[in-house]
């Protein structure tokens, strides 16, 4: 998640000091994600740095006001018009226990995979019942709200499925049909040879 690209885009809309830059961060994504007030401060100090934003002057209650700068503007739209890479699941460290339960000798990989199962499932009644309780606010803030908790249920229900999918799969096959032994292969030292530089 981006808090400077976040910062950038409540400031588009105007002039703020700190605490008001927090707040306005929490309304627009329903109380989901907290900011602590120094990591916002920082990500100030970053952005005036870099010529995104720039500070003015305090007023009579010592609230020192930042505003964008035509960079920053442009930094903003374009954060908000470019799509969001998010992160590839090869390296998932969940997916990476399942296969390794499902080939190791006398590990039932079903058994570790209904075990994990119960950690999303309850995760998912818990964001559904959040989901179903009455947000404070005006309707822009409960939409914010309930766009991140659809997020994060939509999210969990996928993880549910993929757990269904792989008990399925490791109970499609005899335990003894997945065990590897260790390999008898001496690897070399060294690094393995890249798989595009062996063509």
């Amino acid at each position: 998640m981006s808090v400077r690209q976040s910062l950038l885009a409540i400031l588009d809309q105007g002039p703020c000091y700190g605490y008001q830059l927090r707040r306005e961060f929490d309304r627009r994504t329903g109380s989901t994600w907290s900011l602590n007030v120094g990591q916002i401060y920082n990500t100030l100090e970053r952005l005036e740095r870099d010529g995104m934003v720039a500070r003015g002057e305090a007023d009579d209650q010592g609230h020192v006001y930042w505003e964008i700068t035509d960079a920053g503007r442009v930094e903003a739209a374009l954060w908000l018009s470019s799509p969001v890479e998010r992160p590839q699941a090869a390296r998932d460290e969940l997916a990476i226990k399942l296969a390794l339960a499902a080939t190791l000798p006398g590990v039932d990989g079903a058994v570790v995979a209904r075990g994990q199962r119960d950690a999303p499932a309850a995760k998912l009644e818990h964001l559904r019942e959040r989901r179903d309780t009455r947000a404070r606010g005006d309707a822009g803030e409960r939409l914010a709200r309930d766009l991140v908790l659809d997020a994060q249920i939509f999210a969990a229900e996928a993880e549910v499925r993929w757990l269904d999918h792989v008990e399925q799969q490791l109970a499609a096959h005899p335990e003894h049909a997945l065990a590897l032994e260790l390999s008898t292969e001496r690897p070399k030292r060294g690094r393995p040879a890249r798989a595009d530089a062996i063509a």
